[in-house]
């Protein structure tokens, strides 16, 4: 049994955070399938920037639509809905062997609208027609306007992928935004088993802090926050709140680890997939970390449903001057603007490469 089959026995569902044209062509996605017990697959607006910028791939489409006359938003959503939609098909046996709970692929909506909640959810309700998968998640960034279109978008029974989570308070703050569409759909007799993941990213914490602790302490923020998030998300199940739902037909919400790959040259490369191993999670990984593990990886304990010792790991933060909340909001508003930054540079590569 190789460390990514081991992983999949432990009970959690191994993504990977990368999508090209080349991925699909090449058969590559496919054995990673077979081979790397790879159970799904994460985007973003970042993956899709550098897939398209990067090779050629996508030239002959974006000059096909260009000539039907799309442009910008539009020209992208065609190309990405390509590529989503054929990623879907090869998850779809995964998808239907575990009757919907893992076999996902994730689209997210235009982070220019990260703050805008109404036209996050006509975005999301579009993207989720057009795409016409049952096994097709669509992001919606954890943000405050974003915590309202996460609910109706449930209500509305469309799969959501939380995005841009950062600290156990945001991931409450997702959860109880799906639980209150979940609750909305029981209460109109509609079926309440909406799939839903909420995504919470960790190396950027180590990456924020670096410079500014003690190396005692390096690299140990991130798995810290991933333990709290996991101490939460434990609560919620073992809630009568959410035990009345599920009794009702409603699914869990899965705790998703994103942003694992190892940005320190210094640490592990597989830091954050050994020190996050939970039954009933998602961890996603870029493809270099989904390589390396499986490679070389192994198996860390399972974490605690009490969060371990990530509270004496915080209050060492705290002694050190790292304000854990202040810097979860700062860590978001950071990785919308990144996502912002991506997207606007997406569509200058794609009107540059039209224009050929």
């Amino acid at each position: 049994m190789n460390p990514t089959q081991a992983l999949s026995r432990a009970g959690q569902s191994l993504w990977l955070d990368n999508i090209t044209r080349e991925l699909l062509t090449s058969g590559t996605l496919a054995r990673y399938i077979d081979q790397l017990s790879v159970t799904g697959l994460t985007s973003n607006p970042t993956i899709f920037e550098q897939a398209i910028k990067k090779g050629t791939a996508y030239d002959a489409t974006i000059a096909e639509r260009v000539q039907a006359g799309l442009s910008g938003e539009k020209l992208f959503f065609e190309i990405a809905l390509e590529d989503i939609g054929r990623a879907a098909e090869l998850f779809r046996p995964i998808h239907e062997r575990t009757d919907g709970v893992d076999g996902w692929v994730s689209l997210e909506v235009s982070p220019l609208l990260a703050r805008d909640t109404q036209a996050t959810l006509r975005e999301a309700q579009d993207l989720h027609a057009r795409v016409g998968r049952p096994n097709v998640f669509i992001k919606i960034p954890g943000t405050p306007e974003g915590l309202p279109a996460i609910e109706e978008a449930i209500f509305a029974g469309i799969p959501i992928n939380v995005t841009l989570l950062f600290s156990p308070e945001h991931y409450v703050a997702a959860a109880e935004a799906w639980l209150r569409g979940v609750e909305r759909r029981i209460a109109a007799n509609l079926n309440p088993a909406v799939a839903s993941v909420a995504s919470i990213f960790l190396s950027r914490w180590d990456v924020a802090v670096a410079s500014k602790i003690p190396t005692s302490l390096a690299n140990r923020l991130g798995l810290a926050i991933g333990q709290q998030a996991f101490r939460a998300y434990s609560q919620l199940l073992a809630s009568s709140r959410w035990r009345r739902a599920l009794n009702a037909g409603a699914r869990p919400q899965r705790l998703l680890f994103a942003s694992t790959g190892t940005k320190d040259p210094n640490a592990s490369d597989i830091l954050y997939i050994k020190g996050l191993v939970a039954p009933l999670t998602v961890n996603t990984m870029p493809e270099g970390t989904l390589k390396a593990f499986a490679d070389h990886g192994e198996l860390g304990p399972e974490l605690r449903d009490d969060g371990g010792d990530s509270g004496k790991v915080l209050e060492e933060f705290r002694k050190a001057d790292v304000d854990v909340s202040a810097l979860a909001a700062k860590l978001q508003q950071d990785g919308a603007a990144a996502f912002v930054a991506s997207w606007k540079e997406l569509l200058g590569v794609i009107a540059a490469k039209g224009a050929r």
